[in-house]
């Protein structure tokens, strides 16, 4: 049964890894978003209390 011969399913395998970490992996980590998250302050924001009553 020459499916079960490993010799062509493994060359394939290597190469389509060799492929996939030379070619597609440094396009995948190029990618940048359109929107980079602004960093946000560590203050507070002061508040001012309400003045009017609960009732």
């Amino acid at each position: 049964m020459p499916q079960l011969n490993p010799a062509p399913w493994f060359n394939i395998l290597v190469f389509s890894w060799v492929v996939f970490l030379t070619i597609l992996l440094p396009k995948v980590l190029a990618h940048t978003f359109p929107n980079e998250p602004t960093l946000q302050s560590t203050e507070k924001p002061k508040t001012e209390p309400w003045t009017w009553p609960w009732y």
